[in-house]
């Protein structure tokens, strides 16, 4: 393959991943709605579940995003033994993700003007899709000789609900697990789009809590739980905010928790993100393996 073709090879793949993580619904997230409608009686949840079942099989159909916050994307890369990349790879990657957000389209949300200018938003909007541009990419070593490519579609709201913030941990998971559970329940009764997704990472600092708690979207699975998640989700559930705050059940669909190296320390650095119903907009693809050739 030339370097040309293997440029648009990547572009197309991307473009393809991104529609896919903006307009199809996970079978796992599928699958644990569907666990959570067969257990809610509260009438008022039912129909909201329902309906986002519903918005969700809309918009595979169309191939349209889920949500009229179509997200700003999140890249994470996972680099095999043997899997080499440059900076044209990563260019072509980028311009994969433009692709895909002319395509769809993503919503024109990039903000015009210097820094400052951006902060005040005085500048207006770039009303092309392609404008908004994907957060810093995050590189990850594994074992498999594979390149490959998880695409995140972040949407505001989880975010402007979700924190980093120290927790003093007294020797005991079950602190810190308690005073997550009350940062969640605070942060969803909040969010408006439940139920929520918790994903969390523990880590030595801000940047590693954040991205401990990006690699609990990537790699977490509905229905397969630790006993640290399984307490917290059931936790948060007890506050009965559930699906869209109409009560019930169901406010948190499941927990994902990532936890990284600690640090001899009397406190621990957790990032909390409490996705909306959706969320984690997950799609993922294999870029270069064993039976690709540059």
């Amino acid at each position: 393959m030339n370097q040309y073709a293997y440029y648009t090879y990547i572009v197309e793949k991307t473009a393809r991943t991104l529609l896919q993580a903006s307009s199809v619904l996970t079978e796992d997230k599928t699958r644990a709605f569907q666990r959570a409608l067969e257990k809610e009686t509260n009438l008022n949840a039912r129909w909201a579940m329902e309906e986002m079942l519903n918005n969700a099989r809309c918009a595979k159909m169309n191939c349209s995003a889920m949500c009229d916050d179509t997200g700003v994307p999140h890249l994470f890369l996972e680099a095999g033994p043997g899997c080499e990349f440059d900076g044209n790879f990563l260019l072509a990657i980028q311009d994969g993700v433009a692709e895909g957000l002319r395509r769809m389209p993503g919503r024109p949300m990039a903000v015009l003007g210097d820094d400052i200018q951006r902060i005040e938003q005085s500048q207006g909007l770039d009303n092309r899709p392609e404008a908004v541009l994907p957060a810093p990419i995050l590189i990850k070593r594994i074992e498999e000789p594979v390149l490959r490519l998880h695409i995140l579609m972040q949407g505001g709201g989880p975010a402007i609900r979700g924190m980093t913030r120290r927790i003093f941990h007294q020797h005991s998971a079950e602190v810190v697990q308690d005073e997550i559970v009350r940062w969640a329940c605070e942060a969803i009764k909040n969010l408006g789009c439940s139920p929520s997704t918790l994903t969390i990472g523990i880590g030595r600092s801000l940047l590693e809590a954040t991205a401990l708690m990006t690699e609990a979207q990537i790699y977490g699975r509905h229905g397969v739980y630790t006993s640290f998640e399984e307490a917290i989700t059931e936790k948060v559930n007890q506050c009965k905010i559930g699906a869209l705050g109409l009560g019930g059940s169901t406010t948190v669909l499941g927990t994902f928790v990532r936890i990284g190296p600690q640090r001899a320390s009397g406190v621990r650095i957790v990032c909390l993100r409490p996705c909306c119903y959706m969320e984690p907009r997950l799609a993922s693809v294999v870029l270069l393996g064993e039976d690709d050739h540059v």
